[in-house]
C-alpha cells in the first residue's frame, strides 16, 4: 500500500471522530454524516489552524449544511445533460469523463455530493458505454476526466483508462480534474507522472482555494507534474469566509505562480444544497477581480464566472471597464479610474486633439442584459447596487490620430 492510500484509510470520517476532534454535537453528527460523509486525511487536516479557519470551514461538517432548504442537489443539471452513465456532454466538442467516486478529501461545498462517496452512482462497470459514447461522437475533442477525483485510482487502473481515450483519433486533449495536489500531495509520485506524460498532451486541473494550501509538499506535486510536461492550471471557488477578500486572493494567485500552476477560473459557488453559507455576493467578487487587474500580473488574474445555474455553461463576469460605446468611439475607465477613448476602426480621418463629453447611460430594463452587452446585470458590471436609470457626463481627452 502506498502511502497517500494509507493516509486515506487514516482520515477522519467517523460520527466518533467528529464528535471527539470537532466537538460537534452527536445528534447534528449523525445528520451531517448521513446527509454527505467527512473524509479529512491526515496531511489536510494538519493544516487547520485555529477552529473556524478557512482551512477548517472547506473540511469540517457545520450544522448549517444541514439548514440550508434552498440549494439543489444538481444545480448544473449535470444529470439531464448525461446521455449515458459517467458522461455529461455539455459543450459542442468536449465531455465530462466521471471516473470514480472517491476523494481524497470531501469538501463541504463540493456541488457533486449527490454522486461523490457513493460508487453506485459513479460506477466504474459503466465505463465501457462511455468509451463507447466517446468514440462515436466525433465531435468531442477534448475529454474531462472528474469524479470523485481521477487520481484516487491505481496507477494501473488509470493508465487503462488513459491509454484507451489515447486510442481513440478525434480526441486531442485529455484533462484530469483533480484536488490530489492541494489536498494530498502524497499522491503525486514520479511514477504517476512518468506513466501521465506517456499520453500526452495531458492536462491537469486543480483547486487551491486559499494561500495556506501551498505548502512545501504541495509545492513539490506542483513543480513534478510541471517537470513532466503536464501543464497545471487552478479553479478556486469563491467562499465566504474561505477566501472573499481580495489580498488573500492576490497571495494565492501570485503563489501559483510561483510553483508553475496558472491561475484558470474563480467561480462563484453553486447554488448547492448543504453549500449556501459559502456564497457571497457578486459585487464580493467583482471587487476583487477590479483589485487584482493591473495592480498584480495578468498571469495571476483568472477568469472570473458563474457555472450558470440549469446547465447554461461558465459565463464571465467583469467589472465595469466599459462606460460608453458609440459608432466612432469607446470610452473606457482602467485599472486606476482614469478614462482613455479608443477609436473605432472605420474612423480613418486625423482628428485634433479635443475634449470630448461623453454622456454615459445605463439602464435596469430588468432582463439583466444591462446595455453595454456584456451579459451582466443592472449598471454593465453585475451589481445591483444602481437599480434606477442615471446618467454621468464625464470629459475625456481624446488622442489625435497619427498622421505617419
Amino acid at each position: 500500500m502506498e502511502l497517500w492510500q494509507q493516509m486515506v484509510r487514516d482520515s477522519v470520517h467517523s460520527v466518533d471522530q467528529l464528535v471527539e476532534k470537532f466537538g460537534i454535537d452527536r445528534h447534528v453528527a449523525e445528520g451531517l454524516d448521513e446527509f454527505f460523509q467527512a473524509r479529512i486525511n491526515p496531511y489536510y487536516l494538519g493544516l487547520i489552524r485555529y477552529p473556524g479557519d478557512p482551512i477548517w470551514r472547506q473540511c469540517v461538517p457545520d450544522k448549517a449544511e444541514l439548514e440550508d432548504l434552498e440549494g439543489f442537489e444538481d444545480p448544473l443539471q449535470e444529470d439531464l445533460m448525461s446521455p449515458v452513465p459517467n458522461i455529461t456532454h455539455r459543450y459542442p466538442d468536449r465531455a465530462l469523463f466521471l471516473t470514480t467516486s472517491q476523494c481524497g478529501m470531501y469538501c463541504r461545498f463540493c456541488t457533486r455530493k449527490r454522486k461523490v462517496g457513493n460508487s453506485d452512482k459513479i460506477s466504474m462497470k459503466e465505463l465501457e458505454s462511455a468509451f463507447k459514447y466517446l468514440e462515436k461522437h466525433t465531435e468531442i475533442r477534448d475529454v474531462i476526466m472528474s469524479g470523485g477525483d481521477p487520481l484516487m485510482l491505481t496507477d494501473v487502473m488509470l493508465e487503462k483508462i488513459l491509454k484507451r481515450l489515447r486510442q481513440i483519433p478525434h480526441i486531442e486533449i485529455i484533462r484530469i480534474g483533480s484536488k490530489m495536489p492541494c489536498v494530498l500531495p502524497h499522491r503525486i509520485t514520479q511514477k504517476l507522472v512518468d506513466m501521465i506524460k506517456k499520453y500526452h498532451p495531458v492536462y491537469v486541473n486543480t483547486h487551491f482555494n486559499h494561500p495556506w494550501e501551498i505548502t512545501p509538499e504541495s509545492t513539490k506535486a506542483c513543480e513534478m507534474l510541471a517537470n513532466a510536461g503536464i501543464p497545471v492550471s487552478n479553479q478556486a471557488v469563491l467562499m465566504k469566509g474561505v477566501n472573499d477578500d481580495a489580498d488573500v486572493m492576490k497571495e494565492l494567485f501570485t503563489k501559483l505562480l510561483k510553483i508553475r500552476v496558472r491561475p484558470y477560473y474563480l467561480y462563484m459557488a453553486d447554488e448547492t444544497r448543504g453549500a449556501n453559507h459559502f456564497r457571497t455576493s457578486l459585487d464580493t467578487g467583482l471587487e476583487i477581480m477590479q483589485k487584482l487587474r493591473g495592480y498584480t500580473s495578468g498571469l495571476a488574474v483568472p477568469h472570473f464566472v458563474i457555472d450558470a445555474p440549469g446547465g447554461g455553461g461558465k459565463i464571465p463576469v467583469l467589472p465595469q471597464y466599459v462606460l460608453h460605446r458609440d459608432e466612432d468611439r469607446i470610452v473606457m475607465k482602467n485599472y486606476k479610474g482614469e478614462i482613455f477613448v479608443y477609436r473605432e476602426a472605420h474612423s480613418q480621418n486625423a482628428v485634433p486633439e479635443v475634449k470630448v463629453p461623453v454622456e454615459v447611460v445605463e439602464k435596469n430594463n430588468g432582463n439583466g442584459n444591462g446595455n453595454n452587452g456584456n451579459g451582466s446585470n443592472g449598471n454593465g458590471n453585475g451589481s445591483s447596487k444602481k437599480t434606477k436609470n442615471y446618467k454621468e457626463k464625464v470629459e475625456v481627452t481624446e488622442i489625435p490620430a497619427s498622421n505617419n
